[in-house]
């Protein structure tokens, strides 16, 4: 029998709480990710590990999250709103947010 490993990756902008539709029965499941920075551009070289039961305090604020990075050296240079690029603005939160370039495959996995 062959199982399948399904490899999801999307560009994401000011958003939260990605999961499986419908959710996933098991805190521990481990979601993997490359993350890039939105000011300069650059991926991390080691994909990032969260699953939903672990929890870090937010960085301002109050309550939790389930990751919190920091990036050190980017200097922010402005963002351009001319651009037909957002798909959507989060008035309260004062930010856009959007997915892009979705992409998925399925692997064999031994």
């Amino acid at each position: 029998m062959v199982n399948f490993m399904l490899k999801i990756s999307a560009d994401l902008e000011n958003l939260t709480n990605l999961q499986p539709q419908g959710g996933c029965d098991d805190p521990s499941f481990p979601y993997l990710f490359k993350l890039k920075c939105g000011r300069c551009g650059e991926l991390s070289q080691k994909e990032t590990c969260v699953s939903l039961g672990d929890t870090v305090p937010l960085l301002q604020g109050k309550g939790t999250t389930n990751l919190v990075q920091k990036l050190e050296g980017t200097k922010f240079e402005g963002i351009d709103l001319s651009g037909d690029d957002f798909s959507e603005y989060d008035e309260k939160g004062e930010c856009p947010v959007m997915i892009s370039n979705l992409r998925s495959t399925f692997e064999p996995v031994k």
